[in-house]
């Protein structure tokens, strides 16, 4: 029986990339039918949304959706479509493999690290108040009135931090079930309680409870700060770091790094209600639309991901060695992927996810 899959295209590069990616997944011989459906900046211009009801629709009939990068504005304009699709579906885990393919450029080597970002709470859950509002300065007023020796100046803008129990302990529980099923042997819980001890003491203290449930799994903890020094010194003794939703969105680009670099790292987002959605980490870079010359491998491997939800696991290892052998190979791979940029024999975006799909023969 084929699997139905949302395929969401996004803007800038988006769309390219959506077809590549969905072009070397058939090529796997999964059966899959493909159900299309537009969000981003390009239907912002066209319908006055980024985020079309028929998107949402089409997600929660089918459960499983690709989603091709979709930009995000900064400063102004509307909020994340990412975030509001982690929102609407309640995808609390946000899972980012990070690790080494021979043949990336990169200063470390045989990094296997997975980042599990809890997506609904922190400082992304929205909660912000403009500076110089009604409500803002009435807000400012109640805090001081509340915290002994705090003070605010007038003219700042306010975001609220939520932590719960709730958020974190299954956010955690994710985490070491996570590492269990794939034969993971540490999961690292990621903070910043001896600063914020009533948000990130919250969610230490609740992932030590959840660490006593799971003897199995080795368990320790790290400060944010610290956390970053010891990933650029020694990322060998790291494997599973379960954090809250900001610290999990920087350190998933400094492991990214550790790997090459954004092109080769994917995500999924995955919630409780049988629902995930799997997406590129990296943007999507709106001034290369259209020109076939970035790198399909984030998506691609996003895709690999969504195969193993999917419970089509022998497909996935099939497709993720035929990744791994076009780029250790190095001929049929995009300019970013070159020892040098300029590369004349680089391929453009159609022609590495071509290589991959003729790969597959080969693994």
């Amino acid at each position: 029986m084929p699997h139905t899959v949302t395929l969401i295209r996004g803007d800038g590069t988006g769309p390219e990339l959506a077809e590549v990616a969905r072009e070397t997944i058939d090529a796997t011989g999964v059966s899959i039918r493909w159900e299309g459906v537009d969000a981003g900046i390009d239907v912002m211009e066209r319908e006055g949304t980024p985020l079309p009801e028929r998107v949402l629709e089409s997600i929660k009939r089918n459960k499983t959706a690709l989603k091709a990068p979709i930009t995000t504005p900064v400063g102004t304009g509307f909020r994340s479509v990412n975030v509001a699709l982690r929102k609407e579906f309640d995808l609390y885990a946000c899972v980012r493999p990070c690790k080494s393919y021979p043949g990336v450029r990169s200063r470390y080597e045989g990094i296997d690290l997975v980042v599990v970002r809890e997506n609904t709470e922190d400082l992304y859950a929205g909660i912000e108040f403009e500076q110089g509002k009604p409500e803002t300065a009435a807000l400012i007023e109640f805090v001081e009135s509340r915290v002994p020796k705090s003070r605010i100046r007038r003219d700042s803008g306010i975001s609220i931090k939520p932590i719960s129990i709730t958020g974190t302990r299954r956010i955690v529980k994710f985490a070491f079930d996570y590492a269990r099923e794939n034969g993971r042997r540490k999961v690292t819980a990621v903070h910043k309680s001896n600063i914020m001890k009533f948000s990130d003491g919250l969610f230490l203290h609740v992932a030590r409870e959840i660490a006593k449930e799971n003897p199995d799994i080795e368990f320790e903890d790290r400060i944010v700060d610290n956390m970053c020094m010891q990933l650029v010194q020694k990322p060998e003794l790291y494997d599973v770091l379960v954090l809250p939703n900001l610290y999990g969105d920087v350190l998933s680009d400094l492991c990214a790094g550790l790997v090459g670099g954004l092109g080769v790292a994917p995500g999924g987002n995955i919630g409780d209600g049988g629902i995930a959605i799997f997406e590129a980490t990296h943007g999507s870079a709106p001034k290369y639309k259209g020109q076939n010359k970035v790198n399909p491998t984030a998506l691609i491997l996003s895709g690999v991901m969504m195969l193993r939800y999917l419970g089509e696991k022998a497909a996935a290892d099939r497709l993720e060695r035929a990744v791994a052998l076009v780029i250790r190979e190095g001929k049929s791979v995009t300019y970013d992927m070159k020892e040098r940029r300029e590369d004349p024999t680089a391929v453009g975006t159609r022609e590495m996810g071509r290589a991959i799909a003729a790969a597959l023969k080969r693994v």
